[in-house]
């Protein structure tokens, strides 16, 4: 789904860059993507993916540790 239209970013981008990149803040998301940089309209939802794809990385570093090495 679109999460800013301004951007072109999608949840997928964002839970991707959580992934590859470490992005956990508004702030590295904004630098990365430019999220919430112009209308700002898509702030709320950014933020909702965002903590959603940091607890599940954080989660599955819980369940299987081996990922956290990875």
């Amino acid at each position: 789904m679109y999460v800013c239209l301004c951007h072109g970013v999608t949840d997928t981008d964002i839970r991707r860059l959580v992934r590859s990149e470490g992005v956990c803040t508004m702030r590295e998301l904004s630098r990365q993507l430019g999220v919430a940089t112009q209308c700002g309209k898509c702030g709320q939802c950014a933020r909702e993916v965002l903590r959603e794809a940091v607890q599940d990385v954080r989660d599955e570093a819980v369940c299987c540790p081996g990922l956290a090495a990875a």
